[in-house]
């Protein structure tokens, strides 16, 4: 299938979305794991936000909430993600009551100890972001 030059490919949707909501994800994760299993960080992006996070039918703050409560039912192993996910949420504009409210909820499906260690999370990344904010020169 030849790709005609007005459509885009799933990794220019994924780095298209990327740059909107953590434009250093792709250099982070290529520096953590492209030495260890070249070409990671850009099957991540391609696969995970080209083709999941950018398809249409649910809008981007929705899917993102949608990670946020997966992750937080999966329980504590997920922390690392959960708290990009939580920045993505907020990125795409989800507050953090409704961040802290799917957190909350995940606690029927997950379990209270998956509920606490997901608020730990967001708790711990919320006051981060307002001491950065607060650091930061205006």
């Amino acid at each position: 299938m030849t790709v005609q030059p007005t459509q885009t490919t799933a990794l220019e949707r994924g780095r298209d979305l990327i740059a909107r909501m953590n434009p250093d994800l792709e250099r982070v994760l290529a520096e953590r794991y492209d030495e260890h299993l070249p070409g990671f960080a850009e099957t991540l992006i391609e696969q995970a936000y080209g083709r999941h996070y950018a398809r249409d039918g649910l809008d981007l703050k929705t899917r993102q909430i949608a990670t946020v409560a997966a992750l937080t039912a999966l329980g504590g192993q997920t922390g690392p993600q959960l708290a990009i996910n939580i920045e993505h949420a907020l990125a795409a504009g989800a507050s953090e009551r409704e961040v802290l409210e799917v957190i909350y909820q995940m606690a029927i499906y997950g379990g209270m100890p998956a509920a606490i260690n997901g608020l730990n999370t967001a708790i711990a990344l919320f006051e981060e972001r307002r001491k950065t904010a607060s650091s930061s020169p205006r």
